[in-house]
């Protein structure tokens, strides 16, 4: 390789590396953006100008959105759904899935069409309200996690991914003598760990910002979700105050979007702190269903 040509490529990595940055920096800088505003006075934002750090630091803004007798007990609920539903979402759509991929299972293109016509019709609110009422689960904790055990889409990757699996592994399993069952969990579900890490950040994600399902179907105010808890904070900040709320959020420094954004930091405080531990099997996961989808 010639001088020149060596130059052009340094040439073309440095240029590829500046636009890179400021797309990262574009994608970043609004997250870090919401995070300073949280930490700054309502009334001192308003002035505009804060760019780089919080300008007036303040906690009252968190203060203030904590101060909701029901938001530990919302936390508890959530956190227990994010966790209950993501690993059984995971183990049943991993259930079902390695079943379908066996090619000489029986109605096997009838399932399929039920899946496939499950991804693309739905029967709607109403009837789905009646579903979980004929079936008793509205007003339940069970309602947030046996209707999403199965996801459709997941499963479609899961089969495709289960039918790359090397078949001497399950045949050498066969001749020793162990089962379905037993080859599923002790030689399928180790070698799918991207797979599964995959699936349990997507569907525990789903599970944490979730809110329709606990404002429709639940009425008790024990089993409500910190997204629904979310969502009236930012409607009760909204709504008209009276003239001693409006006195005492003006002398705190809080305002209406203050306590919008101190609601988004906490919305995403807790995907952000496990991402890193999954990213690794996460790009596996998006990488291997691309190539084998």
């Amino acid at each position: 390789m010639s001088l020149s040509q060596r130059q052009k490529d340094r040439m073309m990595d440095t240029w590829v590396y500046i636009i890179l940055f400021i797309i990262m920096l574009s994608m970043l800088y609004p997250f870090y953006y919401v995070l300073i505003l949280s930490f700054n006075k309502g009334t001192d934002s308003l002035l505009g100008g804060i760019y780089l750090w919080p300008r007036s630091f303040t906690l009252e803004n968190y203060v203030r959105f904590l101060e909701d007798p029901h938001w530990y007990q919302a936390f508890l609920v959530t956190l227990v759904r994010t966790l209950t539903g993501a690993a059984l979402g995971v183990l049943f759509t991993c259930l079902v899935a390695y079943g379908l991929s066996h090619r000489d299972l029986q109605f096997r293109r009838f399932y399929f069409t039920i899946i496939i016509f499950a991804m693309y019709f739905s029967g709607g609110l109403i009837p789905y309200y009646v579903v979980l009422r004929s079936i008793g689960l509205l007003n339940t904790f069970g309602v947030y996690i046996i209707p999403s055990m199965l996801s459709t889409f997941f499963l479609l990757i899961a089969i495709s991914f289960f039918r790359e699996i090397p078949g001497e592994l399950k045949e050498s399993a066969h001749i020793d003598g162990a089962n379905e069952l037993v080859i599923f969990y002790r030689i399928i579900l180790p070698v799918s760990m991207p797979l599964i890490a995959t699936m349990s950040l997507f569907l525990g994600v789903g599970q944490w910002n979730s809110w329709l399902d606990s404002a429709y179907f639940v009425q008790s105010e024990g089993l409500r979700t910190l997204a629904f808890r979310m969502m009236e904070v930012i409607n009760k900040s909204n709504a008209p105050m009276d003239a001693i709320a409006v006195a005492n959020s003006a002398s705190a420094g809080v305002t209406s979007y203050s306590l919008q954004v101190a609601a988004m930091v906490v919305s995403i405080a807790p995907i952000v702190c496990v991402y890193p531990f999954l990213q690794r099997f996460f790009i596996q996961g998006i990488m291997l269903g691309s190539v084998k989808g």
